[in-house]
């Protein structure tokens, strides 16, 4: 990008609303607010936290990313930023989801950008099943390090603040939403359920508007027997997915003590890696000067004792050297420990396989692939049950022209 271009893109992150950052002191946790009014039960919106980006496409070697940590913490945030979200009482079902193939009311992305116990930066979009963009921002919070130690550790999670700010963001832009709206936004999502299974049935009931957005152009008959079959398969797809819950929950407890072990020593390796690396530096800068001007007294002095002063500095600061080298190597020690911190709590937190038998089904590998092999069974089902139902003529008729 030039840099005549640079003002525009700016100027154009501000009015989308994205290229937002905030940054949130974890000695100040939010609390979490609450909706302004009584919002009825049919209102509600269900939301679904995917399981996050672990951000390792291009990850840095040297800036303490640790793979096996990373995709562990994939799956551990989203279950407490959904438990944040869900403690606001805004919302109907607050659910962790493998992907982002679940058609929910809005649904909540996030990549972890850093991680290392000390920072925690999060990118969050939220977007709703019409695909307005609810949210879309870059949160940044900083730990204490009174979090990691026990006689001051709270209930808390380390980084809470981060998820009692999204969990706010996320209320403040649900308040704005009337009452219809909702109700809109609630049917589109029950239709882009209907039409992912039955593309010709219920093809003609959605449209886009021009800015890509989904809109209601009719609604199909309460008693079409085809809306009834999606509507049952459907239920059966939550109660897959409230039982992924259990899951989820089980991770993350198995995750919570040693993750917490990891993080409070990551903490305090990063602190103790920056100081090292700060006197290391200072160590070669010194040293490096003292060898320069050493070497020049040595070459040009005009006595004995100026030459034999210029090989002292030489040999003193190549002694700085050294030790600034030998700092750099302690340094790596630190890493190596984190390293084998991030390994050990692989071991500990590695997936359980999970089998379903339902009907005559058996569903098999991590819980990703196993949602996967469950919506494909989903459909079917689906297919098995309309059997020779016949495609509802508003509908056939109108399912081509989108």
């Amino acid at each position: 990008m030039s840099i005549l271009r640079l003002p525009a893109a700016i100027a154009v992150c501000f009015l989308l609303g994205g290229c937002v950052s905030q940054t949130i002191k974890s000695t100040s946790v939010p609390s979490i607010e609450t909706p302004s009014s009584v919002v009825p039960e049919a209102l509600l919106l269900d939301v679904s936290v995917v399981v996050f980006d672990p951000g390792l496409d291009n990850y840095d070697e040297d800036k303490q990313v640790y793979p096996e940590v990373r995709n562990a913490e994939a799956r551990f945030m989203p279950l407490v930023l959904s438990e944040s979200i869900q403690d606001s009482g805004a919302w109907g079902a607050v659910r962790v989801v493998p992907d982002d193939t679940q058609i929910t009311d809005l649904i909540v992305r996030g990549e972890i950008l850093h991680s290392d116990g000390e920072e925690l930066q999060l990118d969050i979009t939220a977007t709703d099943a019409r695909g307005d963009v609810w949210l879309d921002k870059t949160y940044t919070g900083k730990a204490s390090r009174y979090a990691y130690q026990p006689a001051t550790r709270n209930p808390y999670d380390p980084f809470q603040a981060v998820y009692n700010t999204i969990a706010n963001d996320l209320l403040e832009q649900l308040e704005k939403l009337a009452p219809r709206d909702r109700s809109d936004l609630r049917i589109v999502t029950e239709l882009r359920f209907a039409r992912d299974f039955s593309p010709d049935a219920f093809g003609g009931y959605l449209g886009k508007t021009r800015n890509g957005e989904y809109e209601i152009k009719r609604l199909p008959a309460e008693n079409d027997p085809m809306l009834e079959r999606v509507r049952d398969i459907r239920e059966r797809d939550r109660l897959y997915v409230d039982a992924l819950q259990v899951y989820y929950s089980n991770f993350d407890a198995q995750m919570l003590e040693p993750y917490q072990e990891w993080r409070r020593a990551s903490f305090e390796e990063s602190v103790a890696l920056q100081e090292l690396r700060a006197e290391s530096t200072r160590r070669l800068i010194v040293g490096g000067i003292a060898v320069l001007a050493g070497i020049a007294a040595a070459s040009s002095g005009d006595s004995s004792a100026a030459r034999t002063a210029g090989q002292v500095a030489v040999l003193g600061g190549g002694y700085l050297v050294k030790s600034g080298l030998d700092k750099r190597n302690e340094a790596q020690i630190h890493v190596q420990a984190l390293e084998e911190l991030g390994m050990s709590l692989e071991a500990e937190i590695t997936p359980q396989i999970i089998e379903l038998d339902d009907q005559t089904v058996m569903l098999t590998g991590n819980v990703e692939a196993q949602y996967t092999q469950w919506r494909l069974f989903l459909g079917d089902i689906y297919r098995a049950e309309i059997g020779a139902l016949e495609l509802p003529e508003e509908s056939a008729s109108t399912a081509d022209t989108l």
